[in-house]
């Protein structure tokens, strides 16, 4: 289950404050039953609110193109690097293991 962000965490619980507040104002009920049915409710409000405020997605993994050039780079090493070898031992043939 992912973690709540910080804008869950605040939203939630302004909306439980201040819903708190208001219902309590608005109703002036003074029984205990009705201040816990006004808390629980504020509550599953908060809960309500928290959970549908959008949560920011991952980035997408950028994919990395393999260029061209740095393959033309390397085969030209290669190249490069046989062509030394070919002129070094021109008078003498060179031999490859089989």
């Amino acid at each position: 289950m992912p973690r709540p962000t910080a804008a869950q965490l605040a939203y939630g619980s302004c909306t439980v404050i201040f819903s708190t507040l208001a219902m309590l104002l608005l109703s002036q009920t003074s029984s205990g039953l009705g201040v816990v049915v006004i808390a629980l409710s504020a509550l599953v409000l908060g809960l309500l609110v928290a959970m549908t405020v959008p949560v920011p997605k991952p980035a997408a993994p950028t994919v990395s193109v393999a260029r061209p050039a740095s393959v033309t780079l390397s085969e030209h090493r290669v190249a490069v690097q046989r062509e030394t070898v070919a002129v070094a031992g021109a008078s003498e043939p060179v031999r490859e293991r089989a």
